[in-house]
């Protein structure tokens, strides 16, 4: 599969015009993948009362663990976070070094009028933190609980119920412990499940207990191009289990599909019986070089016929398979479908719409919505920072960036922000940025730079006093481009500045700047290629775009000096156009 690697926007669209497929209609048996687009990985879904509910992993990001709800499969609302606040955690965010640490793989299920998601949480101290978080109501976000806490061995738990009523976890290696769900406690020692069939990393099980059968469904090979679902089943739940001699079930290794890394799936049936699938994929070709939304959720058909082993369809962008649920938006709750534009313009005293994350725990007052749109409260270490320093331990990024994103959840997008900022110190920052790690980002920013002597990179006269000026940065896997820096033109005076982000084609972002009064001095600092924001030290994660605030390292402890407070509004995400394969796209 090979994307070109810079065609203009018009071009690419006019390209793959022949080939762009209708939309299709939830109603027939016809639907494209991925159904939850931008960084959604090791999906867990379940049934109940004809709503599906799904929970995907997401490590130092925060709030974590969303629950996403639907009544057709294809419309995914964003109900809650089942971790939404810091008590649940004191202190946990904040002692994570690592950019793929916190919270690993976790499981969704439903019992006796009770919502559960179990994960765990890597990076904390005293080793693997097992989580279980509980609810009666997954549309009000405060009602998750603090956790119960266990200490697991290994991670990707999932949450089994005997006909005894006793529960386990499951986790990899492949492993079977009892938990006391009140308290935490497990079963010692763990009894070993299954080896899989030979693949390296067998890990995030799932159990389900089916016609006289436990069957035991797992990941294998790593979440890489050799990923694969592979099963097993035993008549009793601690084993000894049978692997299928037709493993693996699911699979697009060793192929050219352009969704690759297939696999860590979950099973679970419609309100009419049908038996259907989720699992991760990536949309990247057999090259595996360009996936700037890594791991996303696709959904697949499952035939799994009495006594029989379960038959998954193959993962492809456009699928077929069983009659979808009629097309349905009507649920609770006031978060956005994930599929949707973004349209905010942060009123005083709005919520922060609930798709907006942070890069770990944020410090408290770091934002909110004032009369000036969403005001950001610059911290001293900037995206980058001074990540695993002990020398710098404030600026490592661990008590939160001054960063607010959502995902990239199209191909092809047109992300914009307003700025209204009066910097006062040199080096005080504010700008947007696609964000994938730490390392992994790309940046556009307006700054206030130290006076420039007539030799200086961004000025060709001599400055006595600090300089507005507009930077483009970046860093990550590859060659990033030069920075370019531009001063401010004198005629945009002290006006608001619009920041642009957009996809020139399917391998490149463009990053530029304008006056909001007069969108045609519009300045293009830099194209970046998305390469710059896939795998790497972001292997797990996938691309935010979002807003930042930063003092560079000025100030002292935590604190930035006064000033530099940056207001954002009139915040618009456009998607419009999702690729699925190398040479078809549907409109957004």
């Amino acid at each position: 599969m090979k994307l070109s690697n810079f065609t203009p926007r018009i071009g690419l669209l006019a390209a793959v015009g022949a080939a762009t497929l209708p939309v299709a209609n939830a109603q027939n048996s016809t639907y494209y993948n991925p159904v939850l687009p931008g960084w959604h990985s090791d999906p867990s879904c379940a049934q109940v009362n004809g709503t599906f509910y799904c929970v995907t992993s997401t490590f130092i990001s925060f709030p974590g663990l969303p629950i996403y709800a639907s009544q057709d499969l294809i419309n995914w609302k964003l109900v809650s976070h089942a971790w939404n606040r810091e008590s649940q955690l004191p202190g946990v965010s904040a002692s994570t070094e690592g950019q793929q640490n916190g919270m690993y793989a976790a499981t969704i299920r439903y019992r006796n009028g009770l919502f559960y998601v179990v994960c765990e949480y890597l990076g904390a101290s005293g080793g693997n933190l097992g989580v279980v978080f509980k609810t009666a109501d997954p549309f009000d976000e405060p009602a998750w609980s603090d956790p119960v806490i266990f200490r697991p061995d290994f991670i990707d738990p999932d949450l089994f119920w005997d006909d005894d009523g006793k529960a386990y976890v499951a986790t990899q290696s492949v492993v079977l412990q009892e938990i006391n769900l009140e308290t935490g406690e497990l079963s010692q020692p763990p009894i070993s499940l299954w080896n899989g069939t030979g693949g390296v990393w067998p890990e995030g099980p799932h159990l389900y207990k089916k016609d006289g059968y436990y069957y035991l469904m797992i990941a294998e090979g790593g979440t890489e191009t050799n990923h694969s679902i592979t099963i097993a089943r035993s008549r009793n739940l601690k084993g000894p289990y049978e692997g299928y001699e037709h493993n693996p079930i699911l699979t697009n290794r060793g192929t050219d599909e352009y969704f690759q890394t297939v696999g860590h799936g979950d099973l679970f049936q419609d309100i009419d019986g049908n038996w259907w699938g989720i699992c991760l994929a990536t949309r990247s070709g057999p090259e595996w070089q360009i996936y700037p939304m890594g791991r996303e959720t696709v959904l697949f058909p499952v035939t799994w016929n009495e006594g029989e082993w379960p038959v998954l369809q193959p993962v492809r962008g456009k699928m077929s398979g069983w009659s979808l649920p009629p097309k349905d938006r009507n649920l609770p709750g006031d978060g956005p479908f994930n599929s949707d534009d973004d349209v905010y313009d942060f009123k005083k005293g709005s919520k922060i719409p609930r798709n907006l994350v942070h890069w770990r725990v944020p410090r408290n007052g770091t934002f909110s919505t004032t009369e000036n749109g969403l005001q950001i409260v610059p911290t001293r270490n900037n995206l980058t920072g001074t990540p695993f320093s002990e020398s710098t331990p404030e600026l490592t990024g661990q008590q939160g960036l001054a960063f607010i994103g959502r995902r990239q959840t199209h191909t092809l997008f047109k992300f914009s922000v307003d700025l209204s900022f009066a910097p006062k110190v040199v080096d005080q920052e504010a700008g947007i940025t696609v964000f994938l790690t730490q390392v992994n980002h790309i940046d556009l920013g307006v700054v206030l730079l130290a006076p420039a002597p007539s030799h200086g990179t961004y000025s060709s006269t001599t400055s006595t006093t600090p300089q507005l000026a507009l930077q483009f940065r970046a860093e990550g896997t590859g060659v990033p481009p030069a920075p370019h820096v531009v001063l401010v033109p004198a005629t945009w005076g002290h006006g608001k500045i619009r920041l642009e982000i957009e996809t020139i084609n399917a391998t490149h972002y463009s990053l530029a700047a304008m006056l909001v009064s007069d969108s045609r001095a519009r300045v293009v600092m830099g194209i970046a290629s998305a390469g710059l924001v896939s795998g790497g030290n972001g292997s797990f994660v996938g691309s935010l775009v979002g807003a930042y605030a930063t003092c560079n390292g000025a100030g002292s402890g935590l604190d930035c000096p006064e000033g530099g407070n940056a207001y954002f509004n009139r915040w618009r995400y456009t998607g419009e156009a999702q690729y699925i394969s190398a040479t078809e796209s549907i409109r957004a």
